[in-house]
């Protein structure tokens, strides 16, 4: 589910309704097990034109609730995998998916060259 930076913090949620990998020890969605999906859906999507501090206070305040959170590394594989372009997803803003998903891009070139090279 994307949300654009000017929706309401109040109605963001930070997880799909109904998408996502079934994890496997459950036999259910991830997502039905995320701690953001209880009360602090808000933390994770930035008002519009919010101010650095205020921003950077809220991330870490959510990576807080990643932290804790027994889906953490399947949501942060959704969010990498989608790509979701806004939020914190699995401990990791936007900006640190973008840091992740270019170096995975590089990884993935430099493994090809080193196959075809062998």
């Amino acid at each position: 589910m994307l949300h654009p930076p000017h929706q309401s913090l109040q109605v963001a949620v930070a997880v799909p309704p109904q998408r996502g990998p079934a994890r496997e020890d459950q036999g259910g969605p991830w997502h039905t097990e995320a701690v953001c999906r209880r009360d602090e859906a808000g933390l994770f999507f930035a008002p519009s034109k919010e101010p650095t501090a205020a921003r950077l206070s809220r991330e870490e305040a959510a990576k807080r609730v990643c932290a804790r959170c027994p889906v953490m590394v399947e949501c942060r594989e959704h969010a990498l995998l989608m790509p979701e372009p806004y939020g914190v997803w699995g401990g990791l803003t936007a900006a640190e998916r973008r840091v992740v998903l270019a170096r995975r891009r590089r990884r993935e070139v430099e493994l090809k060259k080193a196959a075809s090279a062998a």
